[in-house]
């Protein structure tokens, strides 16, 4: 049995959810990868993964060993860029974790851009924004917007990230502009899904630590709210980033600015240095200075 064959494909596995996807991600033949994960877990004598018709999960052997199996892969690939003198022209696939309408609008030109310093690296980027778990996922930096819960995680601030609450004029000359983040109870919000609306605010003013704004339309993509804010539909609290082009073209009119909620962070986040490959650390690199502290989006 080809040990590190059989490594790769239960990765594979893992890290794509199913065989048919591993096996397109490893060019092989679905039948041929299970043969491999079947191999490998007659010479452990143990079940890495369960398996139904819907799904593929780890055992808790599995886990243990999936951890143990990743270090590995990652230690093989280092030694075989470290041979090959690729530590300055890095290969394989990197794997990026991030949210959805910073992707779609930050990300093109970065990748592009770090593509070119290092052509034969191939990148797999996963947008959505639930925070995913990159050890379990196979995921090899996750980037983040927000305030990040302690964990055995390493987060790397990249950039800040601003916030403004918006509305279009024609909905403004209908139903008025608030005064006071009070007044947004008596007005039409578009709410999004993972916004924690109240602490926002609470951190710059603490006496608003008990606002509760409860939304008519509630979505979890940024990029729809504010264009229901601009055809009228309501006030929208957005980072800067998806708001910026509407604020300037007049689209959306900036209300509250003196209760602004408190500035957020972009962080790039990645496994404990002891799992770090080469091709993160040069990512990392590479994105720590891309968007400067005050980021473009916010320049213009």
């Amino acid at each position: 049995m080809d040990k590190i064959a059989s490594m790769k494909a239960f990765s594979a596995v893992v890290q794509e959810g199913s065989f048919a996807n591993a096996a397109l991600r490893l060019n092989l033949s679905a039948q041929l990868v299970s043969k491999y994960v079947s191999q490998l877990e007659n010479s452990l004598h143990t079940r890495l993964l369960n398996r139904t018709t819907r799904k593929v999960s780890l055992t808790e052997a599995g886990s243990t060993y999936w951890a143990r199996c990743r270090q590995i892969l990652i230690d093989i690939e280092e030694m075989e860029n470290a041979l090959s003198k690729l530590h300055q022209s890095v290969s394989g696939v990197l794997t990026i974790s991030a949210p959805m309408s910073f992707g779609v609008k930050n990300l093109p030109q970065l990748l592009v851009d770090f593509q070119i310093r290092h052509p034969a690296l191939k990148i797999d980027l996963k947008l959505t924004d639930k925070k995913v778990d990159i050890v379990e996922e196979g995921i090899d930096i996750a980037l983040r917007i927000g305030e990040l819960k302690s964990s055995s995680l390493i987060a790397k601030r990249l950039t800040t990230i601003n916030i403004a609450i918006c509305a279009s004029p024609d909905y403004l000359a209908k139903n008025g502009t608030p005064a006071t983040p009070a007044e947004l109870a008596n007005h039409t919000y578009l709410k999004y899904s993972y916004l924690e609306n109240t602490r926002l605010f609470a951190q710059s003013n603490p006496y608003l630590s008990d606002l509760k704004l409860t939304g008519n339309l509630l979505c979890n993509n940024g990029d729809l709210l504010v264009n229901a804010a601009i055809c009228g539909g309501g006030i929208v609290i957005q980072p800067t980033f998806i708001v910026g082009e509407a604020l300037r073209a007049g689209q959306l009119t900036k209300i509250l600015t003196d209760y602004a909620p408190s500035p957020l962070a972009l962080y790039a986040v990645y496994a404990h240095r002891q799992f770090l490959a080469g091709k993160v650390r040069c990512f990392i690199d590479f994105i720590t200075d891309y968007y400067g502290e005050l980021p473009y989006w916010d320049q213009q």
